[in-house]
């Protein structure tokens, strides 16, 4: 955890002084060396019996406040372990990544400064032992992002990007910190394990209200409907920053929150299914944006939304296990298009217009293939990881609900399509750029980072076959945390199979489709409707409608209540404080006979006044 935290300090330190490189190279060993020892930590819990792999100790004690005491302290268990494993180890890809794509430029110290600081926040998040302690790296991954993704603040749509995630996020904040109340004024404890030791005692109402209310935050940070909006915008930051939250880090904050309350979900009314209907119509929703989007990252941030979408629909459906293994797969894939994307930016001189591109596949070799492969992942073709991990989500749904699994299986199709879209403008079809533009592939320090993500994201569903029991290596690893919470499958074999098959069919017909549209065209506008290009006018509608309306409030309060009510008020006050002077000081003559006169008149007048309250 200490690790990135120390790589921050000292780039801030010292890193100007070091020559180019090095500033970056000394930020990617202390992120390597993390994941290191999250290696090894997953051994040392390993070596120990399934039901006792649980490190939950204090470092020191941090609040103490009436019957508030809170310490700073480490919760390691599997779900935790999962977490920085994957964090820490496709952070340090994307660290090595980025010395190549940010030699040139100025800060390049205060990019690798903010990247380390990132890091050590996550960590904070998913290491933590209290609801407190974890909201300060929830806090912590918002407010450096904001930062990376602000980086080029130069830049109006950059600044403005930061901005609107910083925002937004507040949103899902609320929703997080009124459960925490609730869960201290009713149980007297924020720290994980007499939480959830004791939820049993809350009424289902408390709960599901502390359920909601979490969800709200997860809402936020995972960029669900109605909170989406931030994380696209947030492509505006260098490509490694968008890499390292849509794959690694803030997004996955939501989803391992839900998680790790799955004791709180499991005793909820009725709040699994929200969560599983707001996950699909999420990831249906994002993904029929992407199809129309131009922008080459723009299409990978829809498919986050998405595909986060799909990990809600396993939290939902109780499918915790299958969520979390979405999500590592998710990082593997989602972090190689990504650095895909960026290794084709900096090949063509910035330009990230796919509908400007075409035929990089011979120019872009190494690029070419690897984007290709994890573009066959996410589509969920068999053998790839997205097919293993996708399918677990999608035989949950079923479960549950056939409309969810339907919901769940369009959406494949999409992404097997949008993705293909974006495969056949950018590397196949014919050039589209000036020939004066001199296409080249990435340095070394970019593409080994591409290569190490391809294999893992063609082999990484070897983590949870389903072949047997005893291939389904995460869901032994995990099984233990979520205890009761973890729905257990009642799908039979033979189902199950037909199901999976059904996956495979999804991604070919999706592959299919974009082929037989995109491999020789690149202009279909019946396939790239406006309102989708748009995403649904979402945006536009919250930019109306809050921002535009709150912004000609505000502009109202200034110059008509402020100026003409408030100032007018407080003039009006002095204003009649002169007018009672003007008069009230002429008393002030200066004449002692005058002063007399009025002794003498009040004399009178308060004897006149008890004379006749006697008579009367």
């Amino acid at each position: 955890m200490l690790l990135p935290l120390a790589g921050s300090v000292l780039n801030m330190a010292f890193g100007k002084r070091l020559k180019r490189p090095y500033a970056g190279i000394m930020a990617s060993l202390f992120v390597a060396a993390s994941f290191v020892l999250a290696v090894v930590t997953w051994l040392d819990l390993l070596a120990k019996p399934s039901g006792q792999r649980v490190f939950d100790f204090t470092l020191f004690s941090w609040i103490t406040s009436g019957s508030l005491h809170l310490n700073v302290g480490a919760y390691v268990d599997p779900l935790s372990v999962t977490m920085i494993l994957f964090v820490t180890g496709i952070s340090s890809l994307i660290h090595i990544y980025s010395i190549g794509y940010m030699s040139h430029d100025e800060r390049f110290s205060t990019f690798f400064m903010y990247l380390n600081l990132f890091v050590f926040a996550m960590l904070v998040l998913v290491l933590s032992d209290n609801f407190v302690f974890t909201f300060l790296g929830w806090e912590g991954v918002g407010a450096t992002s904001y930062w990376l993704i602000s980086f080029w603040f130069e830049r109006p749509t950059a600044a403005a990007a930061g901005k609107k995630a910083f925002i937004v996020n507040r949103i899902g904040d609320f929703g997080y910190l009124t459960a925490v109340f609730l869960l201290f004024t009713y149980l007297g404890s924020l720290s994980y394990g007499k939480v959830f030791a004791s939820v049993g005692q809350l009424s289902h109402g408390t709960v599901t209200a502390i359920a909601l209310l979490f969800f709200v935050g997860a809402v936020g940070k995972s960029a669900q409907l109605p909170l989406f909006v931030w994380l696209v915008d947030a492509m505006e930051g260098p490509t490694p920053v968008s890499a390292l939250i849509h794959a690694a880090t803030m997004v996955t904050a939501g989803v391992y929150l839900m998680a790790r309350i799955s004791p709180i979900l499991h005793l909820s009314l009725g709040v699994g299914t929200i969560i599983a209907f707001v996950g699909v119509v999420t990831a249906f929703i994002a993904a029929m944006a992407a199809t129309s989007q131009t922008d080459i990252k723009k299409v990978l941030a829809y498919s986050t939304v998405s595909q986060l979408g799909y990990m809600f629909l396993g939290i939902g459906t109780g499918q915790y296990v299958a969520a979390i293994f979405l999500m590592v797969t998710h990082a593997f894939y989602k972090a190689l298009l990504f650095l895909g994307a960026g290794s084709v930016i900096h090949g063509m001189h910035d330009e990230q217009n796919i509908k400007k591109m075409g035929a990089l596949r011979k120019l872009m070799p190494a690029t070419a293939v690897t984007f290709i492969l994890a573009w066959l992942s996410i589509a969920g073709l068999p053998p790839f990881s997205g097919f293993w991990s996708k399918g677990d989500v999608l035989a949950g749904a079923y479960q549950q609900s056939p409309l969810l699994w339907l919901i769940g299986a369009i959406t494949a199709i999409l992404t097997a399509y949008y993705m293909g879209r974006e495969v056949y403008l950018v590397f196949f079809g014919k050039q589209r750029f000036d020939s004066s533009v001199k296409v080249h592939e990435s340095p070394k320090v970019m593409t080994v980072p591409l290569y190490v993500l391809a294999i893992l994201s063609v082999f990484g569903g070897a983590l949870n076959l389903p072949i047997s029991d005893k291939f389904r290596f995460l869901e032994n690893w995990l099984a233990p945390v979520f205890g009761h919470a973890l729905t257990q499958s009642t799908i039979s074999s033979s189902l199950r199979f037909v199901l999976g098959a059904a996956d495979g069919v999804f991604a070919i017909v999706g592959i299919a489709l974009a082929s037989s549209l995109w491999i020789k065209s690149s202009s279909r506008p019946a396939a790239e409707p406006a309102f989708l290009a748009a995403a649904w006018g979402i945006d536009r509608f919250y930019d109306r409608a809050i921002a535009r309306s709150s912004t000609r409030l505000s502009q109202m309060f200034a110059d008509v209540i402020e100026v003409k009510v408030v100032d007018r008020a407080t003039m009006s006050v002095g204003a009649l404080v002169g007018l009672v002077a003007r008069y009230v000081r002429k008393v002030q003559s200066g004449y002692i006979r005058n002063y007399a006169l009025y002794i003498t008149i009040g004399a009178i007048l308060i004897l006149g006044y008890f004379v006749t309250r006697a008579g009367a």
